[in-house]
């Protein structure tokens, strides 16, 4: 079985407009599945004869009718440069997609950066809509909109118990597509396979220990969703584990559980706000997938349900996720917000045309939601009043649980399971 994906639509606008499309995400997010829909031949660099030959000849790897699909293209770097050079020399539009799940071994193999030629596309794993669990009756577009077509609606059937389960589970296809009895099981398997670096074809992996890997994710799961500096987690690395970590093992870590796509830190929104206000720049910390910090932690569903607070920041964290998909299948990001004075918001979506629209992330319960709506306020404004960007389209509090409605104050509240694109 497939469920559509929203970067379908991304791709085959890519294919329309530029020569090759990159594909780029974590192991096992449905990637290859996707792709194989627009290719019209393929070659897999899957085995170690693959990859030899790839390596040998990278040039005969273009052969074949176009679309032509390379996955996992990074285990030959210079296919990068035979797909620049070819479109250099015989340019036409939807020739390559390449897919892969990690940056190039040696990133000195990819010459030239592939600008014009060559479009990049980020995949994740699969949102709430994307996997049938979202009803979908509130519209991240019809909200940019006015909000005119905004549903009120109870939304009684869908509990916090849920909530911790997709948390740990994750969005992973394979995991998505199986019996619930199950599903966490087959999260835990991908994220114990996570690490396995002995026959990886890349050096810089298998120089790479699994513990230490293990331990600077354990030590971002317990800051998650936070501003924690890197000092700050260098320091509860040492202390969790009694052991030494200086700043440059750190990085050289850091770097390749970024190159993996596993960790995806949320930049900090920076308006041209004319006053003494000083916005902070430090990203929040963030996973590209919520399972990969409960299952660091071994956090289960039960632990989630009590210990709420903690339950709040990994769902902030899960929340990011699927706005970040939804924003970008509008062309839009995700960023967050705060400055010196306090005043924060969890995610600000900006569209390509100047809009955007305030988000805060709470669990639900009226207090946690005047909080929100009333944070949301104070941020437009200042916005408005100290700034040169325009109005907010909308201010929404986004909730884990409770229902959909529009408050008497212009704030819209609503529950994930209802958030659509």
């Amino acid at each position: 079985m497939y469920y559509e994906r929203l970067i379908e639509e991304q791709i085959a606008l890519k294919l329309k407009t530029s020569g090759a499309v990159v594909v780029a995400g974590p192991k096992f997010c449905g990637k290859t599945t996707t792709c194989m829909l627009y290719q019209k031949s393929f070659v897999k660099l899957n085995t170690k004869q693959a990859i030899a030959m790839a390596r040998m000849n990278p040039k005969a790897v273009l052969v074949g009718e176009n679309p032509r699909l390379i996955d996992e293209w990074q285990k030959a770097p210079d296919i990068w440069n035979q797909v620049k050079d070819e479109l250099d020399f015989n340019y036409e539009f939807g020739k390559y997609i390449l897919t892969g799940s990690s940056t190039p071994a040696d990133k000195t193999e990819v010459h030239h950066s592939g600008a014009g030629r060559i479009t990049p596309l980020k995949m994740r794993p699969m949102t709430l809509w994307e996997s049938k669990e979202s009803k979908g009756t509130v519209s991240l577009k019809d909200l940019f909109d006015g909000g005119e077509n905004f549903p009120w609606d109870m939304n009684q059937d869908f509990t916090l118990e849920d909530v911790a389960f997709l948390l740990c589970r994750g969005g992973w296809p394979i995991a998505v597509l199986a019996p619930r009895d199950i599903a966490l099981e087959i999260t835990k398997n991908y994220y114990n396979g996570l690490f396995v670096f002995e026959d990886s074809e890349n050096e810089r992996f298998r120089n790479k220990k699994p513990e230490v890997l293990r331990m600077i994710l354990r030590s971002y799961a317990r800051n998650i969703s936070s501003e924690a500096a890197v000092s700050t987690i260098i320091s509860d690395i040492r202390q969790s584990n009694e052991r030494t970590m200086d700043t440059k093992t750190y990085d050289d870590y850091m770097e390749a559980l970024k190159d993996l796509y596993i960790i995806e830190d949320l930049e900090a929104w920076n308006p041209n706000i004319r006053s003494k206000t000083s916005i902070r720049s430090t990203p929040t910390r963030h996973f590209v997938d919520t399972s990969i910090a409960c299952r660091s932690l071994g956090v289960s569903p039960g632990d989630l349900m009590r210990d709420l607070d903690s339950f709040g920041l990994f769902f902030e964290d899960f929340a990011v996720r699927d706005l970040s998909v939804y924003a970008g299948s509008m062309g839009g990001v995700v960023k967050h917000y705060r400055d010196n004075a306090g005043l924060e918001c969890d995610a600000v979506v900006h569209l390509e045309d100047g809009r955007w629209g305030g988000i805060e992330i709470k669990l639900g319960g009226g207090d946690l939601i005047n909080d929100g709506a009333e944070s949301l306020k104070k941020l437009r404004d200042k916005i408005v009043e100290k700034s040169d960007e325009k109005a907010p389209s909308f201010l929404l509090v986004l909730t884990a649980v409770g229902g959909a409605y529009k408050r008497d104050d212009g704030v819209f509240a609503a529950p994930i399971n209802l958030l659509r694109p």
